[in-house]
């Protein structure tokens, strides 16, 4: 029965994603390349002092890109340093320097990572004003990265891709603030909670007395998971029945996680002028995903481990509104849309089946990934394998009419390297340093051995890639923790960020170049395969050594 549960909640998942695929796809199209303002835009520009008639080049574009963050960073710092003077305060004190700095990098990088209890740490104020506004305005700079790059391959000897400030604008008051809205509608319809209540005292079946938060939950749930942030609004995330209240609506997040990243490849379709090309592009997302989702899944209802083969099942840590499937379905979406959310505990898998999530983020979440950076990764993997198959036949390597020269492959190539040099030397530095692990070992890890460590590997996998969920036994609210996770979102995030918008630079520079007998088709399932061999191959390569020492070593 529950077999058939994960199926049909797939099939529906699929059949509404396909309904979606070409109005949505082809709506963002139509948000990026318009010529007409709206007139709440054309306010906007006056107050910023923006000419929306006038383009950037990609180094002005990377510019605004940090200056903007840099803005939201301070901001939402101060905002948790000053949240004892704050309306809505709850009673809360100001939140530490240490954490305040993880939690402000944290959501204007679209991660989302919480190191601290949502419900007793913030009051409304800094829950609507700062993380809520970010999870909007994060998400909207991923997709204009996004955009920034396939007008690279779309156009022909420009020095400009665009202006991240018309860009940014349009997506967060054309895209993501009304579905928000509808969103938001339909999740208070299913049982999400809105208010301003502050806390509740009420009696507990066992005589006792709990305090129980409210709070504007629906509206920042549902621009938490359409803008894949992940940030839950309770500790518990969407494990909580305030955020999560039944069956359909954990169905229906998941829907909102997958909606504008399975339509983007679309997007770039009409935009290069080759709707096959997207195609291909989300042939090689769809392909991943399945084969992540069934393996975990499998991995999940056969309950591998000595624990759980005693109790037939690994049910500890699911869900029980939901079960296993309902649990790996989420749970994989969150992962490879770089979500961080969670609707039971990841720590709690089984060995084997804990390794999926992490893998999931350690192939760059581009399977569909996040909004916007899930397509931008993809494409910077596109033009890597365009390169790998132009070796293999002895051809000048060439993606949508644009050759793909040594500039073009160090781009890639170093865009390719940040995240896992970031992941391996913060796991490697936590227990290299002795005073680190020391504090690391003897405060932040409740299961010492090789889960252990495999929970420390999750973190810095978590927070270099933009995902934010965690093992949920890593205690990460520490010095050492939310300074280093800190920096490894920030540098996962805008380092990646800058070598994208360089290479779409490099590419609207050149023209484009006629296809000949000697170019490699990349609308054809073969270069589907090749893409998508390309992502694992590359993938498997950087982290298994890692891998063995944790999930592999622990299942194994």
């Amino acid at each position: 029965m529950a077999a058939w549960t994960a199926v049909a909640q797939i099939l529906l998942a699929a059949g509404v994603l396909v309904a979606l695929y070409r109005p949505l796809g082809d709506y963002l199209a139509h948000v990026y390349t318009s010529a007409r303002d709206l007139r709440v835009e054309r306010g906007l520009y006056r107050v910023l002092g923006v000419d929306s008639r006038s383009e950037q080049s990609w180094r002005s574009y990377v510019r605004s890109v940090l200056a903007f963050s840099l803005v939201g960073v301070l901001l939402v710092y101060a905002l948790q340093r000053m949240q004892a003077w704050l309306p809505w305060d709850l009673g809360l004190p100001g939140v530490g320097p240490h954490l305040a700095f993880n939690t402000a990098v944290s959501f204007v990088t679209n991660t989302n990572w919480q190191s601290y209890s949502p419900e007793v740490t913030l009051g409304y104020a800094v829950q609507a004003l700062g993380l809520a506004v970010q999870n909007f305005v994060s998400a909207a700079v991923g997709m204009a990265v996004a955009i920034a790059l396939v007008r690279g391959f779309a156009r022909r000897r420009t020095g400009t891709i665009g202006n991240f400030w018309v860009d940014l604008t349009r997506g967060t008051l054309r895209v993501l603030l009304p579905i928000s809205v509808l969103a938001a509608v339909v999740l208070i319809a299913g049982g999400v909670i809105q208010n301003w209540a502050g806390f509740t005292d009420v009696s507990t079946l066992a005589g006792g007395t709990q305090a129980i938060p409210g709070g504007p939950v629906a509206s920042q749930e549902a621009i938490k998971l359409l803008g894949t942030n992940g940030g839950g609004f309770f500790n518990a995330n969407s494990a909580h029945p305030f955020e999560n209240p039944s069956g359909w609506t954990s169905l229906f997040q998941v829907l909102l996680m997958l909606a504008i990243p399975f339509s983007l490849p679309r997007t770039f379709g009409r935009m290069v002028g080759s709707h096959r090309q997207g195609y291909a592009i989300l042939g090689a997302m769809v392909t991943i995903f399945l084969a992540s989702l069934v393996l975990l899944t499998v991995v999940e209802s056969r309950g591998m481990g000595t624990a759980p083969e005693l109790a037939g099942g690994a049910m500890e840590g699911k869900e029980q509104r939901f079960g296993i499937a309902a649990t790996t379905l989420f749970g994989s979406v969150s992962t490879l849309t770089s979500t961080g959310a969670v609707n039971g505990m990841h720590d709690s898998f089984t060995a084997l089946g804990g390794l999926f999530p992490m893998l999931n983020m350690m192939l760059g979440e581009i399977a569909p990934g996040g909004v916007g950076s899930g397509l931008y990764g993809m494409l910077v993997l596109a033009v890597l394998a365009v390169f790998v198959g132009g070796l293999m036949v002895g051809r000048t390597p060439e993606y949508l009419g644009k050759k793909i020269g040594p500039r073009e492959i160090k781009l890639a190539s170093l865009y390719i390297l940040v995240t896992p040099t970031l992941v391996l030397a913060g796991t490697a530095l936590s227990f290299a340093i002795p005073g680190v692990r020391s504090d690391v070992e003897s405060t932040s890890i409740w299961n010492p051995g090789v889960h252990g460590f495999s929970e420390v590997l999750y973190a810095f996998t978590s927070a270099a890639n933009n995902n934010g969920s965690a093992f949920a036994g890593l205690t990460a609210n520490t010095p050492w923790f939310n300074t280093a996770l800190g920096v490894a979102m920030l540098l996962g995030r805008f380092v990646p960020i800058v070598l994208v918008l360089a290479l779409a630079g490099s590419l609207a520079a050149q023209d484009k170049v006629p296809a000949t007998a000697g170019t490699l088709p990349t609308s054809r399932p073969l270069f589907v395969g090749l893409l998508t061999g390309v992502t694992v191959i590359v993938t498997a390569l950087t982290y298994f050594p890692v891998l063995a020492l944790g999930p592999l070593a622990e299942g194994l």
